[in-house]
C-alpha cells in the first residue's frame, strides 16, 4: 500500500503531517527535507516512481510531497498509473488556497501556471483571467520581465509570497519590473508570485487601432482570414516576417493566444511596431531588427506557423529553408499583391518541389453612411502544409 500525502506550507518537513510514521516501512520524499530516519528514503521523481512501482503492493509505504499532492504534484503522476485499490491520497493545503485565504480571491476569478522548473509560459492562463498564480523557481522572475516589457507598469499590481507557513513568511506586493526580488533568496527558499491583471483588451481590433506607416497595413478583414487559413492555437509558436505594424501578429496573440516573433528591417515600422505592441498588451514576444533573413537561423525552436506578409527576394528565396524548419503540421500562409512576386514564390516552391494552394482574395466594402462601394486591392494567397 502507498499512501501519498503532502507537508503542506512551511519548512521541508513533517510538521504538518498527522500520521503515525512509524507504521510505514518506507518513507520517500524529496532531497530537500531534512527529516532523518533509517526508513526515510530521499530521492527525485524518478527514483520515487520507480521504487514505488516496484514495492506499494508489499510494503507500506509514505510518500510525502510538498504543498498539496493534487497541485502541480508528483504524487499524482504516479498514483495515476498504479492499481488504485493500493493507493490512498491524503489532501494539504497548496500554496495557491494559502495566498488565496490570505488575500480573499475566489477560485473563479484565478488561473494557475507553472515555471518551476519549465521555461514555457501558457498564454491562455497567463494575465486572462483577474489573477494569474505562479509557481516559480530562481530563474521565474526574469522570464517574467522578459514577457510583459511592453507593459506599463501600472498594467499590473504583483504580490510575493515567500516562505509560506514560516514564522517569517511575506506575502507583500513589490514591483516585478525591478530588482527589488532580489532581496529574497529565492534560491534557497520557495515562493510563488500572484499577478493582478489591470488592464483589458478585445480580442479583434480595427485598424483605427493600429499605429502604421501612411494606413500601409493588412487591412481587418484579410487580416482575419489569414489568421483562420494559419489554423492557430494557443502557444504555437508564429514568425511574422515583413510584419509591417505588427497587425496580423498582434491579432494573432490576442485572439488565439499564440507567441509570435516579429520580422522587421525598417526603423519606423519597427518603431510603430513596438508602439502597437504596447497599445494591444501583447505578452511574450519578440522583435528581431533587421533582413529577416538573417535572423533565421539564430532561432532556436522551429516554429509551428509562418506568416509572411513582406521581406523581398531574399525572404522569397529562403523559402525551402523556411520549410524545413517548419514542425510537423505546421503551415506557412504568404501574402502577395504583386504578380512579380507571385511569380517568384511559384517558382521557387515549385524547385524545392513543395506542394501548395493559391488563392486569389478580393474583398469590397460598402460605406453606408457615405453610399460608397470602395474595392479593397487584390491579394494572392499560397498556403503551404508540411
Amino acid at each position: 500500500m502507498v499512501t501519498i500525502i503532502g507537508n503542506g506550507m512551511a519548512d521541508y518537513d513533517f510538521t504538518n503531517i498527522s500520521l503515525d510514521l512509524d507504521q510505514y516501512d518506507t518513507i520517500i520524499c524529496d532531497d530537500n527535507f531534512k527529516e532523518e530516519k533509517k526508513n526515510i528514503l530521499k530521492c527525485r521523481y524518478k527514483k520515487a516512481k520507480e521504487y514505488i512501482t516496484a514495492n506499494y503492493k508489499t510494503q507500506n509505504i509514505l510518500y510525502v510531497v510538498t504543498g498539496s499532492p493534487f497541485f502541480f504534484s508528483a504524487g499524482i503522476l504516479i498514483a495515476k498509473d498504479l492499481d488504485k485499490q493500493y493507493v490512498k491520497i491524503i489532501d494539504n493545503i497548496s500554496s495557491k488556497k494559502y495566498i488565496q485565504s490570505k488575500l480573499l480571491i475566489n477560485d473563479n476569478d484565478i488561473d494557475t501556471i507553472s515555471l518551476h522548473g519549465r521555461t514555457h509560459i501558457d498564454l491562455q492562463k497567463f494575465l486572462t483571467n483577474r489573477y494569474t498564480f505562479i509557481l516559480c523557481d530562481k530563474f521565474t522572475i526574469p522570464k517574467i520581465q522578459d514577457a510583459i516589457k511592453f507593459l506599463d507598469p501600472n498594467d499590473i499590481k504583483t504580490t510575493i509570497g515567500y516562505k509560506l507557513g514560516y514564522d517569517d513568511e511575506v506575502i507583500q506586493q513589490i514591483d516585478i519590473l525591478s530588482n527589488e526580488y532580489e532581496k529574497f533568496d529565492i534560491v534557497n527558499y520557495p515562493y510563488v508570485l500572484l499577478i493582478e491583471k489591470l488592464f483589458s483588451t478585445n480580442l479583434l481590433s480595427k485598424d483605427d487601432e493600429f499605429i502604421t506607416q501612411r494606413g500601409m497595413i493588412t487591412k481587418e478583414y484579410k487580416r482575419n482570414l489569414s489568421l483562420q487559413y494559419l489554423d492557430l492555437k494557443p502557444n504555437l509558436i508564429l514568425w511574422d516576417i515583413g510584419a509591417g505594424s505588427g497587425s496580423c501578429g498582434i491579432q494573432a496573440y490576442k485572439r488565439y493566444k499564440v507567441q509570435t516573433i516579429f520580422f522587421e528591417n525598417q526603423p519606423l515600422r519597427i518603431d510603430f511596431i513596438k508602439q502597437n505592441l504596447a497599445k494591444h498588451k501583447v505578452i511574450n514576444t519578440m522583435i528581431l531588427e533587421g533582413d529577416a533573413q538573417n535572423f533565421f537561423e539564430t532561432i532556436d525552436q522551429n516554429p509551428h506557423r509562418i506568416f509572411i506578409g513582406g521581406g523581398g527576394k531574399q525572404v522569397i528565396d529562403k523559402l525551402p529553408y523556411l520549410f524545413d524548419r517548419l514542425e510537423k503540421d505546421g503551415i506557412i500562409l504568404i501574402n502577395a499583391i504583386t504578380l512579380n512576386n507571385l511569380t517568384q514564390m511559384i517558382n521557387t516552391l515549385d524547385k524545392a518541389n513543395i506542394k501548395y494552394e493559391i488563392y486569389s482574395i478580393s474583398i469590397t466594402t460598402y460605406k453606408g453612411d457615405l453610399n460608397l462601394i470602395e474595392p479593397q486591392r487584390q491579394m494572392f494567397q499560397i498556403k503551404v502544409v508540411k
